[in-house]
């Protein structure tokens, strides 16, 4: 297939309504090649009017999202405009809706009875909180959405308000599972069913990143608050440190990196202290560590302790400024940053993360004019049609990856998320440990007690990112564990890892290995800067990820430090991203029986995040201002305290309407009818007296009032809450998001759905996570057809086994190489 097409060329994908998760989901079809047709009203989509801008007046937001699209206007008023639009629909594959968002004067069209006419049309729509529950139709913005579901409360200042980041994270985060949703179906389509009809939750989707601290709060209780800017439980330290020149990212999650670390900066009574040896320890005296490391670190620059780092096989990497991601020559080299045209404007802007090697994505484009038609060398053919004849539609029962195998050699969260999403959608899922090397997020003590105890099979972020999947233990550094791992991988579909870049390389089972095993076979790597990157050792957690990104450098205060918004961001988004990477690789696959090799560098996939400025300062060169909690295009806009002990809710006027709404409610009719404060960019010289106005009304009031109230007058707010909050909120209840399921040794514990569905209630949690090699004897005899007593041999010699080894045992026995 030539791959300067495009795997997805032959679907046309149609983009109406206005949000920016639709939009995001809708580029990721236009990176492969699919023709994506935007509708828009004359006035164009209201996301072109969204800051910042470039120079020339483009929304440098709307260019990120949009290009390689082409737009057809359609004006609602027209006679013809249902027309029009109905038969643009029944002629494409995949109809994606963010009307629910914004209509963007759309024309009304009956969706159900297209559907009816086209079966095959794979269908989705987006929505803030979706259509059912308590918050259905409430007023929202981007960080509203992220104050509800826990991603603001814990950063920032131990004292005063948290510190948010500004827009533009639910938009990706939800596009991303938009897409793979529509992609799933797609795949699903290929094999004789008709289209599948998808909503989506943007709230549920922003979930993703703070489900790890809800369910630690179920297991560990309510124990976390804000500790500090860059500053994050459960590990310490893991935040962002001045030096001599550069600001450095650091993360210690393991004890050996607690010891390097130490080692590096010559304090030796931190790293001899046994009182330090595990993070939640060292949590409990973080200013007293921060008081003796950090004079050390401004003695040298952060590029002298990078360089160091890696020696040691620390996590730790140097914080980037916006200019920085712009003269990094390999970022340019692998696509990462692409050239955009916006009008008469070039920029660059964040490509495509999902770095499929056989059938890349398009490098850059340009964005349309509305109304503007793009030509694009194409080979599509019609597949809108009735279903063919052997097909008898979808099985109610019968989920969109079933009949898939993946083989998981991943671990943490990354990995694990990836895989986990697509056993959510019904592929098996074997996920390959060892007893001498569990996944680590079983915990990283080998100490006696907890290996003896079993408290590594209780750990509940391990349980929640590996439910759907079947468990079996294997020694790969032994001949006949990498054997057998070897008759997995010949029958299977897929394969991902998130080692370090060489590690399966080193077990034999490297590419040039894999293929020769398995022509079909999609290869995922999940390393954290690509398996070519002159960083390629470096080790990296999901916090390192964030640092690296060049996000911090546009988040906080103008004068303050960059800031994180979050402990391992990287994870959930790195995850997603090899999600989606594995479905564009499965219809190819599908498509020519040929798999491939995806290079995921999980540090690019943080880079849409810092997009908007990334366009603006290679236009302007003008480095991005950092408002703290402000906004640069809504005015007010921040976090306001609430009556009690650190209570806040996110409010905002996106408009000069909500503007209105909010000065009568909070009892300021002078400036509603005060002229002179209509527009956003009149009051923004006042903000600091309107934000004292605001807070006047907060705070007489009960946080879940206030948001009441506010929403009560269609006003954008949501209470900033804490990710314990999330396991009583009564929205996500409403809708059943949270399943209960049974496990040895955790008895009944909740488990977070996916934000995609195809029906009322979620796609039910089939089974818990394993206990380590649960499915041994399944998967030896079911799979493999080993007899009883060849799978009692490989557990007297220890190549199998359903017990974790203890540091002393794994002393005893021959060292691994890995």
């Amino acid at each position: 297939m030539d791959s300067s097409i495009g795997v997805l060329s032959h679907l046309r994908v149609v983009e109406i309504g206005s949000s920016a998760a639709t939009s995001y989901c809708a580029r990721l079809f236009a990176d492969f090649g699919a023709d994506v047709q935007k509708v828009e009203p004359p006035a164009g989509d209201p996301l072109r009017r969204t800051a910042p801008l470039t120079p020339g007046g483009q929304s440098a937001w709307f260019a990120f999202l949009n290009f390689n699209k082409s737009s057809i206007v359609i004006d609602a008023t027209d006679p013809d405009a249902i027309t029009r639009l109905t038969k643009l629909i029944e002629d494409c594959d995949v109809l994606v809706d963010g009307r629910d968002v914004d209509p963007a004067d759309c024309p009304s069209i009956d969706i159900a009875a297209i559907r009816q006419r086209r079966p095959r049309l794979i269908y989705l729509e987006a929505s803030w909180f979706g259509r059912e529950g308590p918050y259905a139709g409430f007023a929202a913005t981007d960080s509203t959405v992220r104050a509800l579901a826990g991603l603001i409360k814990l950063v920032g200042p131990v004292e005063g308000r948290p510190l948010h980041a500004p827009d533009f994270q639910t938009g990706v985060l939800a596009g991303l599972w938009g897409f793979i949703a529509a992609a799933s179906s797609a795949v699903a389509r290929m094999q004789g069913e008709t289209g599948r009809s998808w909503s989506l939750s943007i709230f549920e989707s922003s979930l993703a990143l703070s489900e790890y601290h809800t369910f630690e709060a179920f297991a560990r209780g309510d124990v976390m608050r804000r500790i500090g800017t860059n500053r994050f439980w459960p590990t310490f330290p893991a935040g962002i440190y001045e030096t001599k020149k550069g600001w450095l990212g650091i993360t210690t999650g393991k004890p050996a990196q607690w010891r390097a670390y130490c080692d590096m900066l010559g304090l030796l009574e931190l790293r001899d202290d046994p009182a330090l040896i595990l993070s939640p320890d060292r949590l409990q005296q973080m200013e007293q560590i921060e008081r003796k490391f950090i004079p050390r670190l401004k003695t040298r620059t952060a590029q002298e302790w990078f360089a160091e780092g890696l020696k040691r096989k620390i996590p730790i990497v140097p914080v980037p400024e916006i200019s920085d991601l712009l003269q990094d020559t390999e970022k340019m080299a692998r696509a990462a940053i692409v050239p955009v045209r916006l009008g008469e404007e070039e920029g660059l802007t964040a490509g495509s993360m999902q770095r499929l090697t056989l059938t890349p994505p398009r490098r850059g484009g340009k964005v349309p004019a509305p109304g503007e038609q793009q030509a694009f060398a194409n080979s599509r053919t019609h597949m809108t049609g009735a279903a063919p004849a052997s097909s008898g539609g979808i099985d109610a029962d019968r989920q969109p990856l079933q009949g898939i195998r993946v083989i998981d050699f991943s671990m943490g969260w990354a990995g694990p998320l990836c895989t986990r999403t697509l056993a959510d959608l019904g592929a098996d899922v074997v996920k390959i440990e060892a007893i001498q090397y569990p996944d680590w997020w079983r915990g990283v003590d080998r100490r006696p007690a907890y290996v003896h105890d079993q408290l590594y099979e209780m750990m509940p972020g391990f349980c929640i990112m590996n439910r759907n999947k079947r468990g079996i233990t294997l020694d790969l550094t032994r001949p006949q564990g990498l054997a057998l791992v070897k008759r997995l991988l010949a029958r299977a579909d897929i394969v991902v890892d998130n080692y370090s870049v060489d590690v399966l390389q080193k077990f034999g089972l490297g590419y040039d290995v894999l293929r020769t095993l398995n022509a079909r076979l999609v290869v995922l790597s999940m390393s954290a800067f690509g398996t070519n990157s002159v960083h390629r050792d470096c080790r990296a957690y999901g916090s390192t990820l964030e640092q690296g990104s060049g996000l911090p450098s546009v988040i906080g205060n103008a004068n303050g430090p960059p800031v994180m918004s979050h402990f391992a961001f990287g994870d959930a988004v790195g995850g997603l991203n090899g999600c989606a990477a594995v479905l564009v690789a499965l219809i190819h696959a599908h498509k020519t029986g040929q798999g491939q090799f995806i290079d995921l560098a999980q540090i690019e996939c943080m880079m849409p995040f810092a997009a908007p400025w990334i366009t603006v300062h290679s236009i302007s060169g003008m480095s991005p201002e950092r408002c703290g909690n402000r906004h640069p295009q809504f005015v007010p806009h921040g976090c306001f305290r609430c009556a009690g002990e650190d209570n806040w809710i996110l409010v905002t006027a996106t408009d000069d309407d909500m503007w209105q709404r909010l000065a009568l409610l909070i009892g300021r009719s002078d400036w509603a009818m005060d002229a002179s404060l209509k527009s956003a960019e009149a009051r923004r010289g006042m903000e600091d007296v309107i934000e004292r106005g605001v807070e006047a009304w907060t705070l007489t009031r009960d946080a879940d009032q206030a948001m009441s109230e506010l929403q009560a007058a269609t006003i954008a707010a949501g209470v900033a809450r804490l990710p314990i909050d999330l396991l009583n909120d009564r929205h996500l209840r409403s809708r059943a998001f949270l399943q209960e399921v049974e496990r040895p040794f955790m008895g009944w514990h909740p488990q977070p759905s996916m934000p995609i569905r195809e029906g009322a209630r979620p796609y039910p949690i089939r089974t818990a996570a394993p206990t380590l090699g649960q499915h041994n004897v399944e998967i030896l005899s079911g799979l493999l057809g080993l007899s009883g007593a060849e799978i009692a041999q490989l557990a007297r010699e220890g190549i199998i086994g359903t017990v974790m080894l203890s540091e002393e045992e794994l002393a005893k026995r021959k060292p691994s190489s890995v």
